[in-house]
């Protein structure tokens, strides 16, 4: 059972990229409508995802991380913002109806599957629809119920750019080390020679790119052990843990960026190979810890004195060759994007957006790194104290998270300019403003 990561939708604020952002950054304050009946979210089938959700963590019982998942949990659709609850908020804002709490979710709050603070509850809030798929359904609920209680386990959110998973050598030793867990995993005399495999090909990417380490191990520790967690309370037994595995791992390749995605692919192979290696490996983890380093500790595992040979030299067993010419291939595909988008987005006029107390949501299979430029979000939506920003064909995001920056206003109309493949609706006291390049604009507060 796995969950398709071309439809998930993910949301970070100020905690999920707190490490990376400047400290004057917050969650924007929240306002809520009077609660209306949803016609969307059918009250007796999410009663049924909530009790399906609250079989899931009884069953474990607080087994897996020492304390339990259960908790509060909201369904909201996307379009209308109408909310479902499985209790009632601290400020009245859910009304009971059915056996559920039904309300509505402000315009200002980004709606996707995370963990999030409103009301005076700290809510697990997924999209609706939920998947059709019982297990993929049940992925899903698991993995953002751990999200909720991360931070208890002290592991807060992290959000690195772990652009380096776009170039042509980080995606090839990437999906080399995908291969490897994918044959580990399959319990062959040579498995733990593959777990070898696996950690020579991590080892000898990150040595070529400074700062991957730390960057894909936060990743891994957010995302990948929130999927090992749905992964494990979601299949009833390890042989069909492994299954699920292997499938994400053969699925993984097909995701168009790695940036984001990859940790859902390495985070529940890894959980796995540990938990057959070393029971109570997740006791005790801390920020900076990296489930590969766990890994090669509990194997004995000892890196090759020349990393580089050893790594040209095993790859040849899983196909690196025509992997190499298959990306190659794509690189200049990709290039082409790039090119695109550098053209609208950085070489034209464009409109300058500064973020300050933002919630970004976007889909993290599709992000396409500009270098140091940022990265560009093809879909994105974000708020802040300017109003509410919608982007359907592409937005920059500053590798510093200080501004976001989109194509120039096709049409500014009060307090809605818009542009090609993005509407801005604004908040009073705010007004776009010539920049100092030509033709450019910045978003600003009227004085």
């Amino acid at each position: 059972m796995s969950l398709s990561l071309e439809s998930k939708i993910e949301s970070v604020h100020r905690d999920a990229v707190w490490n990376r952002l400047p400290r004057w950054l917050s969650v924007a304050i929240l306002l809520i409508a009077a609660p209306t009946a949803s016609a969307n979210l059918d009250p007796i089938l999410t009663r049924q995802y909530f009790q399906e959700a609250d079989t899931l963590c009884r069953k474990d019982d607080g087994r897996l991380w020492g304390v339990s998942l259960c908790g509060p949990m909201l369904f909201v659709d996307p379009a209308s913002h109408t909310a479902v609850a499985n209790q009632a908020d601290r400020e009245g804002h859910l009304a009971p109806t059915d056996g559920v709490f039904q309300g509505n979710l402000p315009q200002s709050v980004n709606v996707s599957n995370t963990a999030v603070e409103w009301a005076g509850v700290k809510w697990t809030m997924i999209a609706w629809p939920l998947p059709a798929d019982a297990g993929e359904r049940g992925v899903l609920m698991a993995h953002e119920l751990w999200h909720r209680i991360q931070s208890d386990l002290g592991l807060p959110m992290s959000n690195p750019s772990n652009a380096h998973l776009d170039t042509m050598e980080g995606r090839i030793w990437l999906q080399l080390e995908w291969r490897a867990l994918e044959k580990a995993l399959q319990s062959q005399p040579d498995s733990r020679r593959a777990e070898q495999d696996a950690l020579i090909f991590r080892d000898y990417r990150r040595q070529l790119f400074a700062g991957a380490a730390g960057e894909e191990g936060a990743l891994e520790l957010n995302e990948g052990l929130a999927e090992y967690t749905g992964f494990r309370l979601d299949n009833s037994s390890t042989d069909a843990e492994v299954t699920a595995a292997i499938k994400r791992l053969e699925q993984g390749p097909g995701f168009s960026s790695f940036v984001r995605s990859f940790a859902y692919v390495s985070g529940p192979a890894y959980g796995i190979l540990l938990d057959e290696a070393a029971t109570g490996w997740r006791k005790n983890l801390k920020p900076g810890d990296d489930l590969g380093n766990i890994l090669a500790k509990v194997i004995a595992f000892q890196p090759p004195k020349d990393l580089k040979a050893a790594a040209f030299e095993n790859a040849k067993r899983y196909g690196g060759d025509e992997l190499r010419a298959a990306e190659s291939a794509r690189r200049a595909r990709r290039q082409k994007t790039m090119n695109e988008y550098r053209a609208r987005l950085v070489d034209g006029p464009v409109l300058a957006i500064p973020l300050r107390k933002m919630n970004v949501q976007f889909n993290p299979t599709t992000l396409i790194p500009l270098g140091d430029l940022g990265t560009v979000y093809p879909t994105l939506r974000i708020t802040d104290e300017w109003g509410i920003l919608t982007v359907s064909k592409g937005a920059l995001l500053a590798a510093d998270w200080t501004k976001v920056t989109v194509s120039a206003p096709t049409q500014i109309g009060p307090g809605k300019p818009e542009g090609v493949g993005w509407r801005l609706k604004l908040n009073q006291g705010w007004t776009a403003v010539l920049s100092k390049r030509k033709g450019d604009l910045t978003l600003q507060r009227k004085e």
